[in-house]
């Protein structure tokens, strides 16, 4: 596979061109919004973009590959040939079997790599060994948010609507459950209506858990997504990410908002696509967000 013509670089006259990032691309608007983030920056950015998820037509403004997802081997080839050495994996790609995968050479030998316990294993352990075998192979992984700072949410309410008494208890119940989803590497978030769970999420993802709880709803107000960071995931990838696409599943699941974990000092939190929008499209629809610190949440104290 031949790569592309370069992009030009900004650079000074007289200055050596900025080492491309890396971009490992699945479905979704997040990596194109850290490929965006990165060339603001003036720093040019290769994608490897994995055939079924993410749509070459998106990155013609880019330089890319496309490669299936068991082409190990040619999409590190692609990077190395590039020039990158920090990588970036984002966007969602659906967990195939590993029958499905049909591995080239290179990623046979890494899938031993990987072992047994993190192939069979969450999500989290899988991508922490990924991260692992990446850093091996002489890439430095490094997390969205590292690109992209406006990503991520501070602690507060950012919309019109804020929770009340009952739904500050929702999300304290919430807060429960995603600890142990958490702690068994099964998912980042729940939905709780009146103390009860009607939903929580594992390997559907978060908006067909969304579709699932609307059936299961109760009489009186609407329940609360609650999505949180995993206690023990790698910061590098896989954060809970929350867009407009998850306004509008909570708005048609009948809920009446949505609580996410914000950044703090030594700790990411949630990732929020396209800010604005979701914020507008969260007051549309008359749902709050909250951006909340576990720890004072569960004290009792609210933003």
């Amino acid at each position: 596979m031949s790569l592309p013509p370069p992009i030009r670089n900004p650079a000074q006259p007289g200055q050596l061109p900025a080492q491309p990032l890396g971009l490992i691309a699945g479905g979704g608007v997040m990596p194109l919004r850290v490929a965006d983030a990165a060339r603001r920056a003036g720093r040019p950015v290769f994608a490897v973009l994995l055939q079924g998820f993410a749509d070459p037509a998106e990155w013609r403004d880019y330089r890319h590959g496309v490669v299936r997802l068991g082409e190990v081997g040619q999409a590190l080839s692609l990077l190395r040939r590039a020039g990158a050495r920090d990588l970036v994996l984002a966007g969602r790609v659906q967990r195939p079997s590993i029958l499905s995968l049909r591995l080239d050479a290179e990623g046979a030998r890494l899938l031993a790599r990987i072992g047994r316990k993190a192939l069979f294993g969450g999500d989290d352990a899988l991508l922490s060994a990924v991260v692992s075998v990446l850093r091996e192979q002489g890439f430095n992984p490094i997390g969205a948010q590292e690109v992209f700072q406006a990503l991520l949410i501070e602690e507060g309410v950012a919309t019109r609507a804020r929770p009340d008494a009952e739904a500050w208890e929702d999300i304290r119940r919430g807060i429960g459950v995603c600890r142990q989803l958490g702690q068994a590497d099964t998912g980042q978030g729940c939905v709780v209506q009146q103390g009860l769970v009607l939903a929580v999420e594992a390997i559907e993802g978060t908006d067909a858990m969304l579709a699932r709880s609307g059936a299961l709803r109760r009489e009186g107000d609407g329940g609360v997504l609650v999505k949180l960071v995993k206690p023990a995931q790698s910061k590098l990838v896989d954060l809970p990410v929350i867009g407009p696409d998850t306004i509008r599943a909570a708005a048609a699941a009948g809920l009446r908002g949505i609580a996410v974990e914000a950044r703090r000092d030594g700790h990411y939190g949630t990732i929020v696509i396209d800010r604005d929008a979701t914020i507008s499209a969260a007051d549309a629809a008359g749902l709050f967000l909250v951006a909340i610190n576990i720890d004072k949440t569960l004290q009792g104290h609210t933003p």
